[in-house]
């Protein structure tokens, strides 16, 4: 009888064991899924997902959208950084707080006399992309508390091109003495300038057999990556019987 108890006892427990191990590995595998994303996401895919808001965003405040959304591709790690990602949104690394929503993160500040020490500083908590570039935008606009002036050599109406707004935010937002080259080199790679122009009207195409994005890019007079930042595409490859959505 005691036997009999132990065995059904023992039972019992290796069965609860096993559905505890079970629902772990399906909560693990639910979660799966984004954070592949946020990993595998191109840096088009990423551009796509900001690119139309920046666009609009930039003219509203008469700035560059090429520069803003190559600054949110350097500062997020295309959107893959922790702070940068969703649920904190935060593009462009701007430290208080959002709607009363911070986050904390340690980072690393200079002491005054040239070395480095961890802090745990506070970050804006944004609800999405759009309203990060939006608040970043008025950040350049309105200047910082000592200098309500103090960006305003990157606004369109007070430079001659991209460069110059690039050339500025070198030792005044990044003190990186190469930021300007790394968001100019961004830029370039990734047709940006196109940002900074009305939106062209789209239209729809679909892919048909044996054609490549390279050669629609030939067919279209669109760059490649110009396509896969339309389309949010995480890599070259496209199907038979693809929809594709096209600006001229």
């Amino acid at each position: 009888m005691k036997k009999a108890l132990l065995l059904t006892l023992f039972t019992t427990i290796l069965f609860a064991t096993s559905v505890f191990i079970i629902i772990q590995q399906l909560s693990e595998t639910v979660s799966e899924p984004s954070e592949k994303y946020i990993e595998d996401q191109s840096v088009e895919s990423f551009i796509g997902s900001i690119g139309e808001n920046a666009r609009e965003i930039a003219d509203k405040h008469d700035l560059y959208a090429s520069v803003m959304i190559a600054q949110a591709i350097l500062e997020s790690d295309n959107g893959t950084s922790e702070l940068g990602s969703p649920p904190n949104n935060n593009l462009f690394g701007i430290k208080g707080s959002y709607r009363s929503q911070s986050v904390a993160f340690q980072t690393s500040e200079d002491n005054g006399s040239g070395q480095m020490h961890q802090i745990t500083a506070k970050f804006r908590k944004y609800p999405n992309y759009k309203a990060s570039l939006e608040d970043y935008a008025e950040l350049l606009q309105n200047g910082v508390s000592w200098n309500t002036k103090y960006y305003q050599k990157t606004f369109k109406s007070k430079t001659k091109s991209y460069k110059e707004a690039t050339r500025y935010l070198t030792g005044t937002y990044a003190t990186d003495t190469n930021y300007h080259q790394k968001l100019n080199a961004l830029i370039k790679q990734y047709h940006l300038t196109e940002y900074d122009q009305p939106k062209k009207e789209q239209k729809h195409v679909v892919v048909k057999s044996g054609e490549t994005l390279n050669s629609l890019s030939h067919k279209y007079g669109v760059a490649i990556t110009s396509i896969k930042q339309w389309n949010r595409l995480n890599s070259n490859a496209v199907e038979n019987g693809q929809k594709l959505l096209i600006y001229q």
